[in-house]
């Protein structure tokens, strides 16, 4: 039955919103200016994703000494994909390329400075916003802020709940939330019913009553119960994507979480315990998503995605080679190496996808709005880096193919790299001379064979300049 309010769990936030952080309005209540009329039936679209998770933190990746039963399952469901990659090895281009279809090669985003996303630059959420669905960002957002063109709801997010600050972000127990929600009926006078930063009381001061992510999983939930496609709003499907720290270092170089639970007595290092803790929370809140969809009745017309955005990251006491978070792969966040971009990734789609499969099919973050536009039965515009995957998804012969993958990482200096095939090539500067690597004989990316192989290098420039 549809809920008509949602239940207060802050004692602080004091304007309506259909998030679940303050009462709400019916969903049937709820309209979005100039939002074409929905089309039934077709799958709502959750995509999460982790900043800081790597490859090998999932038990279904390779992990021995913790376990992620609830990912486990989603993967068991529907595909696990080991040639996955991410956008980017920083956070703001790599969420640029998942967000704009683009590598970021083509991109304005770097790694040391966060760069908003341009008026002209059409994201997945405004594509699908245009085609009738709802869309919701719960999370951490790096490009852009309020009063510029980068901010969520300037970019096709009917409403924002989480932090636009990349310092906030990282704080575990902000006192403060910033939250968008429109308004129930808009009007150029009053498009929004609040927009701007709630006070988080129960963290004002110091105090550590509510711990950030807890508090995020709560909202998905509720924003689950409230808009699940039904009779009473024209079976309206929803895109919503979850943007998570997790298993990065907080506020003062530290992983702070409630309890080390269940690894209290490990004899690992405290931030080790700390680490593998935020994940096995987290994968808790995985769990009680599938739980919500299922008690809803919609798990089968739901397409769930689950990745990270980069590699894991070094820093407040944790080092990746401890839990071996990189798989068996070199590098980790802010490298280009195999383990600074390749990431989980699971695809579940119940009744359509055909559960327990792994594939190595490579395809990365920029592949991702045309396949969830073609999921949502439309067309992708053109002059996309990348292509639909849906056809992997469904067990259909997949006609495109990346003949190249290439990475930018922009800061002091610009490192590169590229897949083609099994081949892989790195620089840490543009101009030094390239590293290259066979990745199916050398995952590890140990053994340079630059020297011994002038075709494979002068195949990979050619294909650069175009």
């Amino acid at each position: 039955m549809k809920r008509t309010c949602l239940q207060r769990f802050s004692s602080v936030l004091l304007a309506a919103t259909a998030l679940g952080f303050l009462p709400a309005a019916p969903a049937q209540s709820v309209s979005i200016a100039n939002a074409p009329p929905p089309q039934p039936r077709r799958p709502s679209i959750i995509f999460i994703q982790c900043d800081g998770l790597g490859w090998g933190d999932l038990s279904c990746y390779g992990q021995t000494k913790f376990q992620t039963p609830n990912l486990d399952r989603l993967a068991a469901g529907g595909i696990r994909f080991t040639s996955y990659y991410a956008g980017d090895a920083a956070s703001s281009p790599a969420g640029a390329a998942l967000l704009l279809g683009r590598e970021t090669t083509h991109l304005k985003q770097r790694a040391d400075g966060d760069v908003p996303l341009a008026a002209d630059e059409i994201t997945v959420a405004q594509r699908l916003q245009q085609t009738g669905y709802h869309t919701v960002l719960i999370g951490e957002w790096f490009l852009g802020g309020d009063g510029t063109s980068g901010a969520p709801w300037r970019k096709g997010f009917d409403e924002f709940a989480g932090y636009l600050d990349p310092g906030d972000t990282v704080d575990y127990y902000a006192d403060y939330i910033w939250h968008y929600a429109p308004a129930r009926i808009p009007s150029p006078d009053h498009p929004v019913a609040f927009q701007g930063r709630e006070t988080l009381f129960d963290n004002a001061d110091g105090k550590k009553g509510e711990y950030i992510p807890d508090l995020l999983a709560k909202a998905t939930g509720n924003f689950i119960k409230t808009y699940q496609p039904d009779q009473f709003n024209g079976y309206r499907p929803f895109f919503l994507l979850l943007n998570y720290t997790i298993a990065r270092p907080g506020t003062g170089n530290t992983l702070p979480v409630p309890t080390d639970a269940p690894y209290s007595d490990e004899s690992w290092p405290q931030p080790e315990k700390n680490r593998a803790a935020m994940i096995a929370r987290f994968d808790g809140y995985v769990g009680q998503l599938l739980e919500e969809l299922k008690n809803w009745g919609i798990e089968s017309n739901t397409v769930i995605f689950f990745s990270s955005d980069t590699g894991p990251q070094t820093g407040g006491g944790v080092n990746p080679k401890f839990f071996q978070s990189a798989g068996p792969f070199r590098g980790e966040r802010g490298g280009l190496y195999e383990g600074g971009l390749r990431v989980p990734m699971i695809v579940s789609w119940p009744g359509t996808i055909r559960p327990g499969q792994v594939s190595d099919f490579p395809w990365a973050a920029w592949d991702f709005l045309p396949t969830a536009l073609q999921i949502a039965l439309r067309e992708p515009p053109p002059n996309l880096d990348g292509f639909s995957v849906l056809p992997t998804l469904l067990g259909e012969p997949q006609t495109n193919r990346h003949e190249l993958l290439s990475w930018e990482l922009r800061g002091r200096e610009t490192a590169q790299a590229a897949r083609m095939a099994d081949w892989k090539i790195v620089r840490s500067r543009a101009g030094e001379k390239w590293e290259l690597y066979n990745l199916k004989t050398d995952p590890g990316e140990t053994r340079d064979v630059a020297d011994k192989n002038p075709a494979v290098i002068a195949k990979f420039e050619e294909l650069l300049k175009k």
